[in-house]
């Protein structure tokens, strides 16, 4: 994959992340950032700009051809979306088994009452 295909899809998943999980709205990148930045930890939005301005360099300026750290760029695109995933990921059920533990001893505890009657 080019380094523009990586920039491209990269910042278009980013952007769909901030979109549909938090309400950003804009144009582009840095727009979108910036209307939810209250939500957003410093670190993330540190990571979001660097990613939002190389995307823009490579895709406006004729004379910046490739990134030249492919691999920071991917190390930033990875941690975003990671935390991002976290932040809009629907909440998940710790201890499955309570309620039906909790289930268990209230019919045990009614079969007691039951003899005891």
């Amino acid at each position: 994959m080019s380094d523009i295909e990586l920039v491209i899809t990269r910042t278009k998943m980013l952007e769909s992340l901030l979109e549909e999980g938090l309400g950003a709205v804009g144009k582009g990148l840095h727009e979108k950032v910036t209307s939810v930045q209250d939500k957003l930890s410093p670190a993330i939005v540190k990571k979001l700009r660097f990613v939002a301005t190389l995307r823009n360099k490579l895709v406006h300026e004729a004379s910046y051809q490739q990134l030249d750290d492919r691999p920071g760029f991917e190390r930033a695109c990875a941690e975003a979306e990671h935390e991002l995933r976290g932040m809009t990921a629907p909440p998940q059920v710790i201890n499955k088994g309570c309620f039906g533990a909790v289930l268990l001893a209230l019919g045990a505890m009614g079969t007691i009452v039951w003899r005891l009657v």
